[in-house]
């Protein structure tokens, strides 16, 4: 009897009774698909799925129309609660009675449930959607492919699965070991080793603008209020959301032109100061300080959008006006004008809103060729003074 053919026929029964859910095949085992209570606010319905961890055949797909029968009848009810349907497993149970769906739903409860603000929570949404989603659906995915391996072996593939010195590898690293710390399973040895390589002399080298190009650029942008978001990005190495963002009382004429990154963006407060400086006045930024407005109207109501959304339509700009940049250069060009002002690594760390580690990893190339340069000159002038005696 065909499994595929007999979901079919059942989803079609269920659907002609009014249900909004269907029963559907992953791999070798059954789901619940369908709209269902968000699990941060149970007013608010997306598509989601439950895992039934029940295997795809016909003996498993009569346990699934019961338990589609139930799902349905709470809904109806206003009885449904996630708590009913997530298990928490034994972790020392075999692979087969872990349920690795249902614990990657308790995860994300979990991640959720420190969000007491709707600046966090919001916030949360956004990083839950580009720091972990993607890497945890692709999880899922080799774990319906490799069933029969084991989660630590899973999860290797997993990080595998990206190129080596991808910016992507290293965020994959990071959230799987956070899920693993959840799961209280042990990564591989040699985890961080081939986490790596995030910099950006592996990722590429990326093709940063020098700062006469950043100038010419500047100067094609047709649009007054997106000039002066491409100056601000260029000035103080800001991140595309933070720009809508900032405290930017400073820059008027008596001034410090040190700008307050404000606590509801991705990394939290932090001030930045202005390299170049005379880059200020160049981009008619003071303005700002006067009028804040002057900045494009977009929505920057968090109960409304998400930090990313509003990233991105920067990013789209950018392209509209086809600046042959992307938005993060401005960013890495910033944070290598730093280094050749020779501020120390801890603090332009501190003002990008990232850690040391991170700060030198992704900048090692640019970093690496200044001490060096600065021993060679300790170097040529203790050579000069000797010959001076």
């Amino acid at each position: 009897m065909n499994v595929i053919q007999e979901i079919n026929n059942v989803n079609d029964k269920f659907a002609t009774e009014g249900s909004k859910l269907r029963i559907e095949k992953r791999g070798e085992k059954l789901n619940i698909r369908g709209s269902l209570p968000s699990k941060e606010d149970k007013n608010n319905f997306k598509i989601q799925r439950i895992s039934l961890g029940l295997k795809a055949d016909i003996s498993g797909l009569e346990e699934a129309k019961k338990k589609l029968q139930l799902v349905n009848l709470q809904l109806e009810l206003n009885q449904f609660d996630w708590i009913n349907w997530i298990v928490k497993p034994n972790i020392k149970e075999s692979k087969d009675s872990f349920e690795f769906p249902n614990r990657l739903n308790q995860f994300e409860e979990f991640f959720f449930k420190e969000s007491k603000s709707e600046y966090l929570s919001s916030t949360r949404k956004t990083t839950w959607r580009s720091s972990y989603k993607p890497y945890l659906k692709r999880v899922l995915n080799i774990y319906y492919e490799k069933e029969s391996e084991d989660l630590e072996k899973i999860f290797q593939k997993t990080l595998e699965s990206y190129k080596e010195g991808s910016r992507s590898r290293k965020q994959c690293a990071t959230s799987l070991s956070v899920l693993a710390k959840f799961l209280e399973i042990k990564l591989p040895e040699d985890w961080k080793l081939n986490s790596k390589g995030y910099g950006l002399n592996k990722a590429g080298f990326r093709n940063l603008p020098t700062d006469e190009e950043i100038e010419k650029i500047w100067a094609k942008i047709p649009n007054k209020s997106w000039k002066f978001v491409f100056g601000l990005m260029a000035t103080y190495g800001l991140r595309n959301h933070e720009v809508f963002f900032c405290d930017l009382s400073s820059l008027t004429s008596f001034g410090d032109k040190i700008i307050r990154v404000l606590p509801t963006t991705k990394t939290g407060e932090h001030q930045v100061w202005p390299f170049h400086p005379e880059w200020v006045e160049k981009f008619q930024l003071s303005k700002l300080g006067e009028n804040p407005e002057l900045l494009p109207n977009i929505d920057n109501n968090l109960k409304n959008t998400t930090l990313q959304k509003i990233g991105k339509k920067i990013t789209d700009q950018f392209k509209r006006y086809s600046l042959q940049i992307k938005p993060y250069d401005l960013r890495h060009a910033w944070a290598v004008r730093t280094i050749f002002y020779d501020l120390p690594d801890t603090v332009a760390a501190r003002m990008m809103g990232h850690s040391v580690s991170l700060h030198t990893q992704t900048y090692h190339h640019w970093i690496t060729k200044r001490d060096q340069q600065q021993a060679v000159n300790n170097a040529l002038l203790k050579v000069k003074r000797s010959k001076s005696v």
